[in-house]
């Protein structure tokens, strides 16, 4: 198999510059482990925060290295997570969505290395003031939350940025990617590597319904919108900026632009959303990907996935070496 080397395979001791999205929900533990096994590195979603879930996942994971990734917003609202994870001595701890400054001491002082999600200039200087050993730019493209960014100008604004200003910190480009073009095109735009979310959601170890699975397996990538309806809907306040990408479907349809009406009727709405979520129901509750499920024509488990990645990537670098004329 191929290897892809680069200053983050160097720095975290893997194989291929590939980590998995620490997805709330669907990351979960074998997720994690099976990325890891296949010579990445795994991330378990700590989500909006449970602990007896994210015990569970350890457990799943078992001694297999994998990081954790929280919702900063929603961490601060229970920091004992924190210390609760990090007794797992994970490879790495990604925040994403709000300032990383309250944890990153913390994180510092058990010695591991601190990812920061960015969605924008602003929040990249804000990771860089808190200490993080790595940014991720993350394009709109991404399913799940974000916010408005391109992923393709981003990710080379922001190596720019830290080649000029802190240039030992690390870049991981996110939004898209789901096959070795993206890990190619990543590379070539100044990324050390790739957070990839959409792709191993659609795995056999991912925590998804088969149902949600088949919708994104038919998508593509025009089948997918940026709502602030599946949050209100889950009771969920995030704050602004942030939206959520979901599949477009009945949910979506019935509610666009009634976000107030919504609302107004979520004491009936939200616990009929729950179920229709809960039983796997593909229009009655949002399905989260992102525009890469047009890239998607299967369900493999996350080992496959990682080694087509990777193998495509290497021969796409290769053959466009050999093609141009410098």
């Amino acid at each position: 198999m191929a290897h892809l080397s680069t200053r983050l395979t160097e720095r975290f001791g893997i194989d291929h510059p590939i980590l998995s999205a620490p997805m709330a929900l669907a990351g979960g533990g074998a997720l994690a482990a099976a990325v890891t096994r296949a010579g990445g590195l795994g991330l378990i979603g700590g989500g909006y925060g449970d602990d007896a879930w994210l015990d569970q996942q350890f457990a799943a994971a078992g001694n297999i290295r994998t990081g954790c990734g929280f919702i900063t917003w929603s961490l601060a609202r229970q920091p004992h997570l924190l210390g609760k994870v990090l007794e797992h001595q994970p490879a790495a701890l990604m925040l994403s969505f709000g300032d990383p400054a309250p944890f990153a001491g913390e994180i510092a002082a058990a010695g591991v290395p601190m990812i920061c999600q960015c969605q924008s200039i602003a929040h990249v200087r804000q990771a860089l003031e808190a200490g993080a050993a790595v940014i991720v730019a993350q394009g709109a493209e991404a399913g799940g939350h974000g916010h408005a960014r391109g992923t393709l100008p981003f990710v080379p604004e922001v190596a720019d940025l830290l080649a000029r200003e802190s240039p030992d910190t690390l870049l991981l480009a996110a939004g898209g990617i789901a096959d070795g073009r993206g890990l190619a095109a990543a590379l070539m735009l100044g990324a050390d590597g790739v957070l990839v979310g959409t792709r191993f959601w659609a795995s056999r170890e991912a925590l998804v319904h088969a149902k949600h699975h088949a919708v994104a397996v038919a998508a593509t990538g025009d089948e997918t919108v940026r709502s602030s309806l599946p949050d209100i809907a889950r009771r969920l306040d995030w704050p602004r900026p942030f939206d959520i990408r979901v599949s477009a479907n009945a949910f979506i349809a019935k509610w666009a632009g009634r976000d107030r009406e919504l609302r107004d009727a979520i004491e009936a709405e939200a616990p009929a959303y729950k179920a229709a979520f809960m039983a796997g129901d593909p229009q009655g509750a949002a399905v989260v990907f992102g525009e890469a499920a047009g890239l998607i024509s299967d369900i493999p488990t996350a080992g496959e996935i990682v080694e087509r990645i990777v193998a495509e990537a290497a021969v796409r670098i290769r053959s466009g070496a050999a093609r141009l004329r410098v």
